[in-house]
């Protein structure tokens, strides 16, 4: 129960719920649950990198709904973790009909992911790897089947990723500040993020309504 927790389940669902819908559209069923199980391997990195690295902020913060700062679960067994699931995403997507190329798209995604957690959520920069990570989805699964995705689509998911981003924030906004997590959204503070996601999601579902 731990584990699930730590790797962010609410979103996590979300994620591999959407790449399996998506994957409907260019493979069979099978192919797309195929497909759904590689992203959620993949998303187990993302979530549970993203804990471990946190951990030292999350235990100043006293934030005990977290599994490790809780105790639930060790770093050790997290870090082992990372690597067992980093193995069975790169598996899984080259067994799955993502194939080697959609398989490197799949990584570059995570691989943002991963900076993200590191470094650039604390920069001026912490969209860009939403914008990275999120519409490398569409082409993954596009690629692979030797197309390309349509602006619409990966426009639209690169827009209501950002609004997550600036949303998502808000409620740890000023935990963040004080502890030195400096990215766009901090820096321009919580009224302005939240006028910046609504813009942002506007902007999706224009894009969604006028483009597609």
């Amino acid at each position: 129960m731990g584990l699930l927790k730590a790797a962010h389940f609410g979103p996590t669902v979300i994620v591999v719920t959407t790449s399996f819908i998506l994957a409907l559209s260019q493979y069979s069923a099978a192919g797309s649950a195929r497909i759904a199980v590689a992203i959620f391997a993949g998303q187990l990195v993302v979530g549970w990198s993203n804990d471990l690295i946190d951990l030292p902020r999350d235990r100043a913060a006293q934030r005990i709904k977290k599994p490790l700062v809780r105790g639930s679960i060790t770093s050790v067994l997290l870090a082992k973790s990372i690597w067992v699931a980093a193995t069975a995403a790169l598996i899984l997507s080259l067994l799955s009909p993502l194939g080697i190329r959609g398989t490197l798209i799949h990584f570059l995604g995570l691989l943002s992911a991963t900076i993200y957690n590191l470094k650039l959520k604390s920069t001026v920069y912490s969209p860009l790897p939403y914008i990275i990570s999120f519409g490398a989805m569409p082409w993954a699964i596009y690629i692979s089947k030797g197309d390309t995705p349509p602006f619409w689509l990966y426009s639209g998911f690169a827009l209501f990723a950002l609004a997550f981003h600036f949303l998502n924030v808000i409620k740890d906004l000023k935990w963040d500040i004080d502890q030195g997590v400096l990215g766009l959204p901090q820096r321009i503070g919580r009224n302005k993020s939240a006028i910046v996601a609504i813009a942002l999601v506007a902007a999706g579902v224009l894009d969604l309504l006028l483009l597609r």
